[in-house]
């Protein structure tokens, strides 16, 4: 009976197992003298999910960082220099300066390598091609760009042509060019909110310039755009008295402002008088210039009437150069002062005639 129930026990512990294996231990290999220790005891305790540490001297997350930044760097500071020798350039030197003293530079790129050299040359001189050529071919680069770029802003900033008028008649090379600027000089443009734009002719316009249009080729210069000043000489000239018209698109701009410029007239500068109200502000060529009063509307204004007498006095008497002429009237009115002279003048004729009429009595 002894073996029987043994035998049954060791068949229900046996059955047991099979049926849960997680809450019993194998045999360990030392025999039974050892403990046992279940499986479940060890399923209680807690895993780590940290990975181990990186090895010394590696970078987190990727290898060889070190040497990726550095050409990092390298290639900015290298790009910063470029533009700072480069906007250097371009502030202190034209491009002309640039070209010439470049021409060292890109030429060292180009070495020729002859056949009776010696290896140890034709490396060397291999090897220096390569190393200008990078540099030559920038400096190349930034020329080109830069041709580019002032060729695109002369458009704007430049007259149009270099001869804005044609070139004059034989039979007209004596004829003064009279220029007349046209807003606040011929005529006044004004707006107001419940009636837009209206221009007024100046007093007097019409007079001036169909009597000075026989002794001058009137030029109009405005700082406009064609679209406006044709429109307005137009109505304003009806007789047809005015020969050209320049606009905006002839003026030269510099600093912020619109100038007009006698020298590209393709006339001589010694035969070019510029009537304007704003006259040494709006001209490069003061020495041609003669101002007159701005007009605002102003209808007692008679200075356009009161300029004729010196306008024609300068085209019947044909000065060698105008410019001299003017300069005697700096800072004067020139019209006023033109009478003042004319009245001197003929009194100091009449004193040289009379003393010769008392000295006979």
């Amino acid at each position: 009976m002894s073996i029987v129930a043994r035998s049954r026990r060791v068949f229900s512990v046996v059955h047991n197992c099979n049926k849960n294996p997680r809450l019993y231990s194998s045999v360990s290999a030392n025999g039974p003298g050892e403990p046992v220790i279940s499986s479940s005891i060890l399923g209680n305790q807690p895993t780590s999910s940290t990975p181990p540490p990186p090895p010394e001297g590696a970078a987190p997350g990727r290898a060889g960082g070190q040497p990726w930044s550095f050409l990092k760097y390298t290639l900015i500071a290298a790009l910063t220099g470029g533009v700072a020798t480069a906007g250097y350039a371009t502030y202190a030197y034209t491009i002309e300066e640039v070209d010439e003293k470049t021409k060292a530079l890109r030429a060292s790129a180009k070495v020729s390598v002859s056949d009776d050299m010696s290896s140890f040359d034709k490396f060397q001189a291999m090897l220096k091609s390569a190393t200008m050529t990078v540099p030559a071919k920038l400096v190349e680069l930034y020329l080109d760009l830069r041709a580019s770029a002032e060729e695109h802003v002369q458009g704007f900033t430049e007259p149009s042509s270099e001869m804005l008028l044609p070139d004059l008649h034989p039979q007209e090379q004596h004829v003064f060019t009279l220029v007349l600027d046209l807003n606040e000089t011929l005529l006044y443009s004004d707006w107001k909110r419940d009636r837009g734009w209206r221009t007024f002719k100046r007093p007097g316009v019409e007079a001036f310039l169909e009597h000075l249009a026989q002794f001058y080729e009137i030029v109009v210069y405005s700082d406009q755009q064609a679209m406006y000043v044709d429109p307005i000489v137009d109505r304003l000239d009806e007789k047809h008295c005015i020969r050209y018209r320049l606009s905006r698109a002839a003026t030269r701009y510099q600093d912020g402002k619109h100038y007009r410029d006698l020298s590209k007239l393709n006339r001589d500068p010694s035969r070019v008088l510029y009537v304007s109200g704003n006259a040494l502000e709006s001209c490069l060529q003061k020495e041609n210039c003669v101002p007159i009063k701005p007009w605002k509307c102003e209808a007692d204004d008679t200075a356009l009437l009161d300029l004729i007498p010196f306008l024609e006095y300068v085209a019947r008497h044909r000065p060698a150069d105008i410019r001299p002429v003017l300069a005697s009237y700096q800072g004067r009115d020139i019209a006023k002062e033109f009478i003042e002279r004319s009245k001197e003048h003929q009194k100091k004729m009449q004193e040289q005639k009379q003393p010769g009429r008392l000295w006979r009595r």
